[in-house]
């Protein structure tokens, strides 16, 4: 019966978000350092999930709950440091059972597109303090913020989804993994 519950408003949610306005303008968001970079996301993205920068969640790592929203493998190789892997294709819901409905959450995946579209999910789901990574992980990496491996220790090392996303991986020192 919850199954159900959480389906019939997930398909709801699905056929109003295309029609309700967005919640973050494509002007206003955080910009990436990479200006192409940043033109690609405005294009890709949506915005129907509010975007923080990775600058502001790593000074306030701790107030949030963070997800990574990629497969397994990419969350293997390196992740932002405390998140939990929730995944994109077989989305796993209890990352979040005992998750506040209120809680500050940030999703992200590579770049940020998955991530939204988890984002709109949790969103439909009820849940009312959902923010989508801007330029998501690889941004992360492109900044020199930290990476972890499952252990915790620090790693230079990132999936790149595949090869064709790879290129906006531009730290140098990030070694790129596909």
């Amino acid at each position: 019966m919850i199954l159900f519950l959480r389906n019939t408003l997930f398909l709801m949610a699905a056929a109003i978000l295309p029609f309700s306005a967005c919640t973050q303008s494509k002007q206003n968001h955080p910009k990436c350092e990479d200006a192409s970079f940043d033109s690609m996301l405005e294009q890709l993205l949506r915005f129907s999930v509010p975007v923080i920068s990775c600058n502001e969640l790593h000074r306030n790592r701790s107030s949030y709950h963070v997800l990574d929203t990629r497969e397994w493998k990419e969350f293997n190789v390196s992740h932002i440091p405390g998140a939990r892997f929730a995944g994109y294709n077989s989305f796993d819901w209890n990352v979040l059972s005992k998750v506040p409905k209120n809680s500050p959450i940030v999703v992200y995946c590579s770049v940020g597109y998955r991530s939204e579209k988890i984002g709109e999910k949790i969103i439909a789901a009820g849940y009312t303090n959902v923010k989508n990574l801007y330029g998501s992980i690889f941004e992360w990496a492109n900044i020199g913020l930290p990476l972890e491996d499952n252990s915790g220790k620090a790693v230079a090392k990132l999936h790149t989804y595949n090869k064709d996303w790879g290129r906006w991986i531009k730290k140098k020192s990030v070694i790129k993994v596909n």
